[in-house]
């Protein structure tokens, strides 16, 4: 459905900029921020609890997450070497998903109804529920047809490192799609005694700023600096074992928010991750003209 191929021969070597013609998906990107903004109104008036089951806390924090989630793909779109025409059938697919979304997590709080698995409401509510559903897949399956050019296509070009992040961030990513569709299943995001799958769901959606980061950051470097890929190497495999773990202690049916094993590993992993990211901000700050470095003497990359 979605054509892989870029247009032009010269394909990633072109270095495409971020965001370039994805103004559609920044929109929608950004209403799902402004959403998000506008429910700290009723939260701070009245509270987060809407009777019977609703939780603007909880829609705030989805208009938001899926707002971020929105904004980052629209950033690496360009970077994926799709065509022009499958990157407009992706928008026509992704983009009305994306505001379904918006829209029923947020009126249904607003209502007091839980959007996902309402015991209070009406059939009706429940019929929107499995839409609900059934669009989480279908923004799943859109994920994955992008992703797949990024692992198919040996980068070239300016934007290798920004690739290599990337591919680091749909691994994680894929794992926080398997927490969600985990969810989905049993109907609640949680599992055994106190095993939350929103914390796998979040931080494995997360990699897509924190992992494309640590490449944008290390661009000036160029693409056959060992320092630049092995830090990207480094912040991406810590990244990735992180989630891993955070879904071992999840599986378990355990919080992961106590002073055990998983946990604790987890947690120095992203200090890992932390580290690659201080020492790229620290070679980038270098890199500009402020920093004394050698901005000067190279050509300014798209950003």
């Amino acid at each position: 459905m979605f054509s892989n191929t870029s247009a032009g021969e010269s394909g990633w070597k072109e270095a495409p900029r971020l965001f370039a013609g994805e103004r559609s998906m920044v929109l929608v990107g950004l209403f799902g921020l402004l959403l998000a903004l506008l429910l700290r109104l009723p939260i701070l008036i009245r509270g987060p609890v809407v009777a019977p089951e609703g939780s603007l806390e909880s829609a705030f924090s989805f208009d938001a997450a899926l707002g971020i989630f929105v904004l980052s793909f629209a950033a690496i779109l360009s970077l994926s070497g799709m065509s022009d025409r499958g990157r407009r059938r992706l928008r026509t697919v992704f983009i009305p998903s994306a505001l379904y979304a918006f829209l029923i997590e947020t009126i249904q709080h607003l209502r007091g109804i839980n959007p996902r698995f309402s015991e209070a409401g009406s059939g009706v509510d429940r019929l929107f529920g499995l839409l609900f559903g059934i669009d989480s897949i279908l923004l799943i399956l859109v994920a994955i047809v992008v992703a797949v050019p990024f692992f198919r296509r040996r980068p070239q070009g300016d934007r290798t490192l920004m690739v290599l992040g990337i591919r680091y961030a749909f691994a994680s990513t894929m794992l926080a799609f398997a927490a969600g569709l985990v969810m989905i299943a049993l109907q609640s995001r949680y599992l055994g005694a106190s095993g939350n799958l929103m914390v796998l769901h979040g931080l494995g959606f997360h990699a897509l700023q924190t992992l494309p980061l640590l490449g944008w950051l290390l661009e000036r470097e160029g693409a056959h600096s060992p320092q630049a890929r092995r830090l990207i190497h480094t912040g991406g495999i810590a990244w990735n074992a992180a989630v891993v773990l955070v879904g071992l202690q999840t599986l378990r049916g355990l919080t992961v928010f106590e002073l055990s094993p998983l946990p604790v590993l987890a947690v120095l992993l992203l200090l890992v991750w932390a580290a690659a990211a201080g020492l790229s901000l620290l070679i980038w700050w270098k890199g500009r003209p402020w920093g004394g470095g050698r901005a000067g003497a190279r050509t300014e990359r798209a950003s």
